[in-house]
């Protein structure tokens, strides 16, 4: 759309104008913003297209004032933001129909993170001109962020049909189509492009890249043999550069077309790279082997295959690895003795988490326990020597079997296991400390001994041991922090933090959360929350949601960059990967974690009182709290300030000041539960498998009077594990609820509820009978008592008859851990119950080893001895005297 001659500037201002673009694309902030003052102040409320962008242009620039360090707005930028919003109003108010006050207004939202409202005043500016190459690009990158493909589609025909000589808009287009599932429009577009390509230079990576795109289209379009057609022609003409990439897609589509030189391809793959799982898994289908599934004949024929490789290639340690998942029987105690006597002789520490996946099974179980001990056996010296065989191989050996003995593996009703005997592994690590008292490695993993057998204390004490025989290895000071926030003693973890934090920070955890480190984050949450501090515990989960937004934020740039540079495999691999960001196990545990505070906050809001009262400052706190500001802020003004993106601009580097440090407005939010309905709405479909995450959507749907939902999560539950203990009690919860309703809810949800309810549990049984029914069928389960006995305490019975249900998890033949016995404790104290001391005393003697069951005088004793020892060898290691 040309300009009418009443929005033209003059021919100065309109050289000004264009200088001004190229100092905002160039990054030249301030002499932008004095470009725009010159424009402005002699056209301040010009009406026109180019008076407009001068106005949002005027603070535009304020956009780029970002901390180059935390990468967040500082606060001087946060005050001109408002103002900038005010130009941009004012602009638009003078010319309405100006597609460059729509522009700029997107602009100014896309680099707030408001995509959605970005993209709708983009397509309002593309209303007033339709072909503005700008626009469309960065509507494109928008569409693609909101995954909006088919617009995207859309666009991207605009982009091609406008400058049809651009090599990226073609392959932008074919990618759009290939997003939108139209594989076959991708695949004739990269034709077209492909046939009018003239004067390709050699090695030309570009075209290369674009080659392998397009052999990928191929075969996702199941069209192998032009596929492997195109991959042969390009690569022996060198127009496709790498050789990698040629051999797997080669042997992928060799596979797919059920072609006898498929092994070969798999055969040269493996020779290329010898300890690669996905090579042989391919070498073994292109030879008729289900490894998923594997019968007697193929289990065989598999490993005959992988020790023909074991022996044809005796430095790679995949194959042999791989055998013992198909041996049995005296084969098996063959392959693991020599496994184990070639790891243990090389002394690879890793070597009991490589094998531990076998430990499914009881005869391998056993087989790998005599091996290591025969080990052990040949190399322990005889009393009174000092060495018999190898030194390292007994010591390893000591240290293998210490992680075997204190294993706890997942048994089945059906194959059951040993219990892990956590004296012995001790027993065995006193032994290999004595031999060699400067291997970190046995403190850490006498300190995983000690936590498992329930001794977070003592685990602490241990790790810091571990630490302090390397103070400068950042690995051990981690796990030493760790281990602290385990053991509840936060204070002493954030020190170890601090240690390689930066010193300017407000303090090592905020720097932490700045660095994304969700691994102190969600450890920091879990030590509040086992401390019943769940503002504090609320705020770490919900700063991990933060770092996934920011992850979904980071791939912005992408969209631009990746056509740019023709990395197109690894560009869709990304947005896959994007897809899929919140099955991440961090994201996972937060949004689970986070649900559950405001799941309690909601059945019992006396929780916000509480956790207002406990961040209340004395008056002595609060001066103090004042003159550590006042001094921190002086020796901030001491200091230069940060260099800026630019050579002219430089920034304060100081961070957004948090209104809510504590998470006490957090916990109290309003609207709690529907914060935790959205953390867990990813869930549905990215941890569709995980039957606590479904327990969780149904305790914040049922609250949130969603009854469909509800009863979809206990139907998804129940599909994964109907028999599972906390999906018992979620069963008898809603039934009680359901009978409960003041009156039938309305068509077309009541009849739905009526149905379903009647599927998820027999009608025609009792809460009573159906509980004990259950109870039957899992008497010697220890979570599934605990289940049935809540059920029991919510259906009103005596608690008598909870005791004595709870108090079966003490029989000998009992599946009862540590953890269950710790829940059922917490149960007993919660119902009051007379028996507390008497179940809490038989878990001492059962758990000799655990500090869980001690009293709270006890543990605040056995903290304050490990905090003091803690300090002492801190002391004595800034002393250089290790004790």
């Amino acid at each position: 759309m040309a300009p009418s001659s009443k929005r033209a500037l003059p021919s100065k201002e309109a050289t000004l104008f264009r200088e001004l673009l190229t100092l905002y694309e160039t990054r030249q902030l301030k002499k932008g913003v004095k470009t725009a003052d010159q424009i402005l102040k002699k056209f301040p409320e010009h009406g026109g297209e180019d008076p407009s962008r001068s106005a949002m242009a005027r603070d535009l620039p304020t956009t780029h004032f970002r901390n180059p360090v935390y990468e967040r707005p500082v606060p001087s930028a946060i005050r001109q933001a408002r103002r900038r919003h005010w130009l941009v109003k004012k602009g638009m108010r003078f010319d309405l129909t100006s597609h460059i006050c729509w522009h700029v207004f997107g602009l100014i939202q896309k680099d707030e993170k408001n995509y959605e409202e970005a993209l709708k005043s983009y397509t309002q500016a593309l209303r007033f001109d339709k072909e503005n190459i700008n626009i469309l690009r960065d509507s494109a990158q928008l569409q693609t962020q909101l995954r909006i493909y088919d617009g995207l589609v859309e666009t991207r025909h605009t982009l091609l049909r406008l400058r049809p000589s651009l090599r990226q808009h073609w392959i932008a287009l074919a990618v759009a189509h290939h997003l939108n599932g139209n594989l076959s429009s991708a695949k004739k577009i990269l034709e077209h492009y492909e046939y009018s390509l003239k004067n390709i230079p050699d090695y030309d990576v570009e075209h290369s890249e674009t080659l392998l795109y397009h052999v990928r289209i191929l075969e996702d379009l199941g069209e192998y043999a032009e596929g492997l057609s195109l991959l042969d022609i390009n690569s022996k003409s060198r127009a496709i550069v790498d050789r990698t990439a040629i051999m797997e897609f080669r042997a992928r589509l060799l596979s797919k077309l059920r072609d006898t030189d498929a092994s070969n391809a798999w055969r040269a793959l493996i020779d290329h790279n010898s300890d690669c799982y996905e090579y042989y898994r391919g070498y073994l289908a292109s030879k008729d082997v289900d490894l998923d599934n594997p019968s007697d004949e193929s289990r065989a024929q598999a490993l005959a295959i992988l020790q023909e490789f074991a022996s044809q290639l005796p430095k790679a340690a995949t194959p042999r690895r791989m055998a013992l998942s198909f041996a049995t029987g005296e084969q098996f105690s063959d392959l693991i003795q020599q496994y184990l006597r070639s790891g243990l002789t090389k002394g690879v520490p890793s070597l009991f988490a490589d094998i531990k996946g076998l430990y499914t099974e009881p005869q391998k179980y056993k087989a790998i326990q005599e091996a290591a001990e025969a080990i052990l056996q040949e190399n322990t010296p005889p009393e009174g020597q000092c060495s018999h065989g190898e030194p390292t191989t007994y010591l390893w050996t000591l240290c293998f079997l210490a992680q075997h003995y204190s294993y706890v593996p997942r048994a089945t009703p059906s194959q059951p296991l040993p219990s892990p005997d956590f004296e012995r592994a001790l027993a065995l690590l006193s032994t290999a400390i004595a031999h060699t008292p400067t291997l970190p490695e046995l403190y850490t993993l006498r300190a995983r001994v000690l936590k498992r057998a329930g001794d977070p204390l003592g685990a602490a004490a241990a790790m810091n041991e571990a630490r302090l025989l390397d103070g400068q290895d950042r690995f051990l000071n981690t796990k030493c922090a760790k281990y602290h926030l385990r053991a509840g003693m936060i204070d002493e973890a954030i020190q170890f933090f601090g240690m390689f934090t930066k010193k300017d920070a407000a303090n090592p955890g905020a720097d932490l959360e700045e660095m994304q480190s969700t691994l102190y984050l969600i450890e920091a949450g879990d030590a509040e929350y086992r401390l019943g501090k769940l503002h504090l515990a609320l705020k770490r989960y919900v700063a991990v949601d933060k770092i996934f937004h920011e992850m979904e934020d980071d791939q912005y740039d992408f969209h631009g960059y990746s056509l740019r540079k023709f990395n197109l495999n690894i560009y869709l691999n990304l947005l896959a990967w994007e897809d899929r960001l919140r099955s991440h196990p961090a994201y996972v545990t937060a949004a689970l974690q986070a649900s559950r505070i405001f799941v309690k906050v909601h059945d019992d809001p006396s929780l916000i009182t509480a956790a207002s009262s406990s961040v209340r400052l004395s008056d002595a706190e609060k001066k103090a709290r004042k003159k550590a500001k006042k001094a921190a802020s002086k020796a901030h003004d001491d200091k230069k300030p940060a260099t800026a993106s630019t050579a002219d601009d430089t920034v304060e580097n100081t961070p957004a000041k948090d209104d809510d440090p504590d998470g006490v407005k957090l916990l109290g939010a309003a609207d709690g539960l529907d914060r935790a309905a959205k953390l867990l709405q990813p869930l549905e479909s990215l941890a569709a498998s995980n039957i606590d995450a479904w327990l969780v959507i149904y305790d914040v749907a049922v609250r949130r009077k969603k009854y469909l939902q509800a009863i979809k999560a206990l139907k998804h539950a129940q599909s994964l594990d109907s028999e599972h203990a906390e999906l018992h009690t979620r069963l008898v919860d809603f039934k009680k609820r359901a009978s409960a309703f003041p009156q039938v809810p309305p068509a077309p949800i009541g009849p739905l509820v009526t149905t379903s309810l009647a599927t998820l549990l027999p009608e025609e049984v009792s809460l009573e009978t159906y509980n004990s029914l259950y109870l039957q069928r899992h008497s010697g389960c220890a979570p599934a008592v605990l289940a049935a006995a809540r059920v029991l305490h919510s259906l009103g019975s005596a608690i008598d008859e909870v005791d004595a249900t709870l108090f079966t998890t003490l029989a000998d033949d009992a599946q009862l851990d540590i953890v269950t016995a710790s829940k059922i404790l917490d149960f007993l104290k919660a119902i009051k119950s007379s028996r507390v001391e008497e179940y809490r005393l038989t878990c001492v003697s059962r758990f000799p080893l655990s500090t869980v069951f001690m009293t709270q005088s006890e543990l605040s004793q056995k903290q304050k001895q490990t905090a003091e020892g803690t300090t002492a060898l801190v002391e004595a290691e800034k002393l250089e005297v290790v004790p």
